[in-house]
């Protein structure tokens, strides 16, 4: 699945618009830029997903085993 990119400017979509839109599709994942875009991306994959895990094992680990956090 590749990302979808709607040039969304010309209806001048409000932030509580687009907030309202998000709550009622949260299986998709978008995003709105600056230039009136409204992006909309596929879910993370499970390579993905595995990379994620694995940055976040690595944060937990800097900062849950250094000596300065006092979780030794």
């Amino acid at each position: 699945m590749t990302t979808l990119v709607l040039n969304v400017e010309p209806l001048a979509v409000t932030t509580e618009e687009f907030f309202a839109l998000c709550q009622a599709n949260p299986e998709l994942r978008m995003e709105r830029t600056a230039a009136g875009e409204l992006i909309i991306m596929p879910p993370a994959g499970s390579e993905t997903g595995n990379r994620n895990a694995s940055i976040v094992g690595q944060l937990w680990s800097v900062i849950h085993c250094s000596p300065a956090s006092g979780w030794t």
